[in-house]
Formats: C-alpha cells, sequence, structure tokens
C-alpha cells in the first residue's frame, strides 16, 4: 500500500490561501519568468530516490543540461551538506526541486518562494529545506511536485513523470534561447 504524501510532506501553501509562483495547470510561464528575473540559476535535486515519487528532483536536475547560466547539482536526501558548494556558485538564485504535498492532483507543481514551505524536517531529509535555506548566499525557491506515491520503491507515477518531463524540457529549452 502506498504511503499517503502527507504522511512524509507537510502541505506547502499557508492556510491563507496564498498560492505559488505557478500552480494547476503547468504550463511553466512563471518558470519562464525566473530566467527573466535572474542571469544564473543553479537548480538542486532534493530526494530520495528509493521511495518511488520522492526522487523526482534528482531526476530532474541529473537531465538538466549546465549552461553558463543554467547549472544543476543532485543534493539528494542531504542539501545542508552542499551548502559550501552551491554558494561557491555565484548563483543569482537557487531553485530546490522536490516533492512537495501541495494538496493537488498527482503531478501537480509549484514554484513557491521558500518561506512558503512549513517549516518541518521531512522524513526523507535530514534538515528542513526552510531552515537550511538561510545558509545560502542566494534567494531560494521551490520548485514543488504533488507526489502520488512515496513508498518504498524505484521509478515514478505517470502524472509525476509527465510533469518532470515538462520541467526539463522547459529549462532546457529556455536555456538554449539564451
Amino acid at each position: 500500500m502506498a504511503q499517503k504524501p502527507s504522511d512524509r510532506h507537510p502541505p506547502a501553501n499557508p492556510s491563507n490561501g496564498q498560492t505559488g509562483i505557478f500552480h494547476a495547470s503547468f504550463s511553466g510561464v512563471q518558470l519562464h519568468s525566473l530566467f527573466n528575473q535572474y542571469n544564473k540559476l543553479l537548480f538542486a535535486g532534493v530526494g530520495n530516490v528509493l521511495r518511488h515519487d520522492d526522487g523526482i528532483g534528482v531526476y530532474i536536475s541529473g537531465k538538466i543540461r549546465n549552461t553558463d547560466n543554467v547549472a544543476s547539482c543532485i543534493v539528494g536526501q542531504s542539501i545542508e551538506n552542499y551548502i559550501g558548494k552551491i554558494n561557491k556558485t555565484k548563483s543569482d538564485v537557487l531553485v530546490v526541486i522536490d516533492c512537495v504535498d501541495l494538496n493537488e492532483k498527482p503531478g501537480q507543481a509549484s514554484l513557491l518562494p521558500i518561506d512558503k514551505i512549513k517549516d518541518y524536517t521531512f522524513n526523507t531529509h535530514n534538515i528542513s529545506l526552510n531552515r537550511v535555506s538561510d545558509f545560502f548566499q542566494m534567494p531560494v525557491f521551490v520548485l514543488g511536485i504533488q507526489p502520488l506515491d512515496i513508498s518504498f520503491g524505484e521509478g515514478f507515477s505517470e502524472p509525476v513523470l509527465q510533469t518532470a518531463n515538462t520541467i526539463i524540457e522547459i529549462i532546457n529549452q529556455k536555456e538554449n534561447e539564451n
């Protein structure tokens, strides 16, 4: 039986109804605006590849083509071990890619400022993303994707994989335009 996403990921959206930069239908329009707002972007893939959809951030980061303006790194479950390396990149913005319980349909994505993520230590992360973000020398966003299945096992659910491939395509295409 699949573990409920809420058992691992706290809801990302605060109860006051504020939402992320893009949400529900995934067009990536606001992801494009991130490219327009910042010159040098760093994407960090977070997650546990042995827990189905939880590894989607790692998958996406591994497919992003590194260029002069876009870089990616795979941090797995321990982003805190990469603070120095991330800060040395001198990126203008850090986008952490992870599965997050958005209280939406599986595969829905939202780009949120880090302060919109509740301060929890996730079961598969060693420290909360909100707390560790204080150590970065750049603004931090979370590109969260609603998981379907975070039970132990490999592979991704179809809606999560479709969204991931769309995100990869948007990032790689946008960088080719620059």
